[in-house]
């Protein structure tokens, strides 16, 4: 289906982006060293907007306070600018990034900070005064938010920061090489899918919660690869690569064995930056999310990524509503003008939606043929 507005907001962000100013060398940090195929979705369109249309030479990445090493940066960076990975982990609903966050702030007052699109969200407020102490402590602190009311919570509260708002970074994969064109053979099947971590709209999380026939339930298929590993190290990318991560269900194994090609034909520029596992992994992970959503005609998710990830692919889908603003908040900022979703705040809504989007994506594949 038609995504011109994928291409509008590609565009938004790089106007937005030239905010930051001259940029030829950085650090980037806070890695998705977990499964979530929206992060690394994220680090993806973070990758691509560096490299390609800044473009920026990055020096050193890191995932999180585990594997960053001040020496490290030292060594291979010195004192250039540090760029923090976009996402919607700035609060206290994700405390290990924001830490992580928090000290790196608090230590390098001597170069620019960065953070890239981010959606913000403290239950705290006590959390939020001592953020908003770190973050104004900084000479040159640059804050970008990728929704309405994250705006307004950086503008009242980061006061003494560079505060800026454009869309999620995710956008800038559209129609890029990043992304494949191939079909996997579409099913009749509709993909609930669903998170059940802190982010769950709890007004969602009785079942059924629809009718509909044919649904398979499930979230990101990467979750199936099993406890997180240490990204960074090359026999997990091999096993990921080859098909061989053990205890795999058959259905993953299968998916893992058609996408090797993929896998195997990421970018070559990977090659030539730090740390070139971080990149190949998400290039992975990000193919198996592609994989799992074009198995099916229409998808319904509570995930921000499963609707940005949609939009890009022009997959009909209905977007659910999760527990604080961010989901709500990014769809009327951005993405309503999208004829195939329908966001609903009310599970009794979702039936209806559903079958106004079959109708509508029926109606255009008739008129095509």
């Amino acid at each position: 289906m038609n995504n011109s507005v994928a291409e509008k907001l590609k565009t938004n962000l790089h106007q937005s982006l030239t905010q930051i100013g001259s940029l030829t060398e950085c650090c980037l940090l806070n890695f998705p060293d977990y499964h979530n195929i929206g992060d690394h979705l994220i680090w993806l369109g973070e990758i691509s907007y560096l490299t390609e249309a800044c473009p920026t030479k990055i020096r050193y990445t890191a995932a999180s306070i585990y594997d960053f090493s001040d020496e490290e940066m030292e060594k291979k960076a010195g004192k250039i600018p540090i760029i923090f990975q976009g996402g919607g982990n700035l609060g206290d609903l994700w405390k290990n990034h924001q830490e992580f966050r928090e000290y790196v702030i608090a230590k390098y007052r001597d170069r620019p900070i960065i953070i890239m699109p981010q959606s913000i969200y403290f239950q705290n407020q006590e959390n939020l005064k001592q953020a908003a102490d770190i973050f104004n402590s900084h000479p040159n602190l640059t804050l970008f938010t990728r929704e309405n009311q994250s705006y307004e919570i950086a503008l009242k509260y980061f006061s003494n920061c560079q505060i800026f708002k454009t869309t999620d970074i995710a956008f800038q994969l559209a129609n890029t090489s990043y992304l494949t064109s191939l079909n996997y053979g579409q099913s009749s099947s509709i993909l609930y899918h669903c998170r059940f971590d802190e982010e769950l709209n709890k007004d969602f999380s009785s079942a059924p919660i629809f009718t509909l026939s044919n649904v398979v339930q499930a979230d990101w298929v990467s979750y199936q690869l099993g406890r997180p590993w240490k990204i960074c190290e090359s026999n997990l990318v091999n096993a990921i690569t080859g098909g061989q991560v053990m205890g795999l269900t058959n259905e993953l194994e299968f998916m893992l064995k058609e996408l090797q090609p993929i896998f195997n034909s990421y970018p070559v520029i990977f090659n030539s930056l730090y740390n070139c596992n971080h990149h190949r992994i998400s290039w992975a992970i990000m193919h198996c999310g592609i994989y799992q959503f074009k198995q099916h005609k229409m998808i319904i998710t509570n995930r921000l990524h499963g609707h940005i990830l949609c939009v890009i692919l022009g997959i009909p889908h209905i977007f659910l509503a999760n527990s604080y603003h961010k989901n709500q908040s990014f769809y009327e900022s951005w993405t309503h003008e999208v004829s195939f979703c329908r966001f609903v705040k009310d599970s009794s809504e979702i039936n209806q939606a559903a079958e106004y989007l079959l109708d509508k994506s029926s109606q255009y594949f008739h008129n095509l043929s």
